[in-house]
């Protein structure tokens, strides 16, 4: 297995040597022509991930999970628009950061350069593939793509559109190298290709990210897993409220930013509590609360101190009932991933409180965690939502896949 994934790395390697030659212009034209074959393609892609539809079916897979597996004409063209709005956005590369002169005469020039070969490990979202694609052929970067048994079919089908593309366009198709062998062992020699894979990002379940980070030798960018956050302040508008907890926990059950998790404030809580639990009950969203929360909504399950920390991907959120906005915050900080969080409030006091003292990659006040989203950022697609705080937080577009080198010219200068 190490010997197959030696063999990737090595022509990611040299691809990423070629990538770094290309101009913003060619970079910008395989972009392009790579999304108008995702929708010209967009039958053998469709027809590839009904196999890992109909695998996941026979499975007995989630259907929340289902949900993240299935590709649609819609979702296809999504991948399109996410490499043109990549393709649009200024290059990164090349960015001067900094530029001074020392009093010895020195120039000290830093700029944007490629990372070089990323390695991204994920599961069921064959979306990434074209999305971690675009981000890396931007910037300059080979990228090694090990998704999920699950999405195989849908990997290879949107890689083989990707590499055709490239060919076209006279550059290396080795700048996108997608590993199918789905095997643990495909990851573990990936985590272990130091000095090949200059970073390695894992987007997924919790159980993905942790053996990521704790078994990895590549330098890894940690994404999280969302136990994202409600609070309904006792200033909220609760019509507000209600569509907006509705927008968060249902729109779309099986992703890292919906709400998972909801806070509500005593003093509203008699109010609040039955108009938020019925919308919710009308879309079939299990309920588990406290005390409070089961006396006022009799469907509601007694929650357990699991359900406070927990990422359901499914429709099922907790309930808790605190008596101040302290105690929310005190709250939210304990159990959450550091992914996205939320409050309601028409306390301008209330929601600068919540935005300095909430500690997460992205803070709303009255507005959905939805949005968390590098699409919805305006940055094309993402690579992943970082909940760490080193080199990158949040949803990472561009720069996020870049590093700095420093440029020093002199002209004879020796240091006494």
């Amino acid at each position: 297995m190490s010997t197959y994934i030696e063999r990737i790395g090595a022509a990611a390697a040299a691809a990423a040597q070629e990538l770094n030659r290309l101009t913003t212009e060619q970079k910008n034209a395989c972009l392009l022509a790579a999304a108008e074959a995702l929708v010209n393609r967009q039958a053998d892609i469709l027809l590839a991930n009904e196999e890992d539809l109909k695998k996941a079916e026979e499975k007995g897979m989630r259907s929340a999970m289902v949900d993240r597996l299935r590709l649609t004409a819609s979702r296809i063209e999504d991948m399109a628009e996410g490499l043109r709005q990549v393709a649009a956005l200024p290059d990164p590369l090349g960015e001067v950061m900094m530029d001074i002169q020392r009093p010895n005469g020195l120039w000290i020039r830093q700029i944007r350069v490629p990372m070089g070969v990323v390695g991204i490990i994920y599961e069921a979202r064959p979306n990434v593939t074209a999305d971690a694609f675009a981000l890396c052929f931007k910037t300059g970067n080979a990228v090694i793509l090990r998704g999920g048994s699950d999405a195989i079919s849908s990997n290879r089908a949107i890689t083989a559109v990707l590499r055709q593309t490239l060919e076209g366009q006279g550059i290396t198709p080795d700048a996108v190298c997608l590993v199918e062998d789905t095997s643990r062992e495909s990851a573990q020699a990936m985590m272990q290709l130091r000095g090949v894979i200059d970073v390695l990002i894992p987007r997924g379940g919790a159980g993905l990210i942790r053996s990521v980070v704790e078994n990895s030798t590549v330098p890894v960018i940690e994404t999280g897993s969302g136990n994202c956050h409600i609070y309904v302040d006792k200033d909220a508008d609760l019509p507000m409220a209600v569509r907006i907890i509705h927008n968060a926990k249902t729109q779309r059950t099986s992703v890292c930013n919906a709400c998972e998790s909801l806070v509500i404030h005593r003093e509203i809580a008699d109010e609040a509590i039955p108009m938020i639990a019925s919308n919710l009950l009308a879309s079939d969203v299990e309920i588990r609360g406290d005390e409070k929360v089961c006396s006022l909504v009799p469907q509601a399950i007694p929650a357990t101190e699991e359900d406070w920390g927990m990422e359901y991907l499914d429709r099922i959120i907790s309930i808790k009932v605190v008596d101040s906005l302290e105690e929310a915050v005190r709250h939210i900080n304990r159990y959450n991933t550091k992914h996205s969080e939320a409050i309601i409030t028409e306390n301008p006091e209330a929601s600068q409180y919540f935005l300095q003292q909430v500690d997460a990659a992205c803070v709303y006040v009255n507005a959905s965690t939805r949005f968390t989203d590098g699409f919805e950022f305006g940055f094309g697609a993402e690579i992943g939502i970082s909940t760490q705080k080193l080199h990158a937080r949040g949803p990472m577009g561009l720069t996020a896949l870049t590093t700095t080198k420093y440029e020093i010219i002199g002209n004879g200068q020796i240091r006494g």
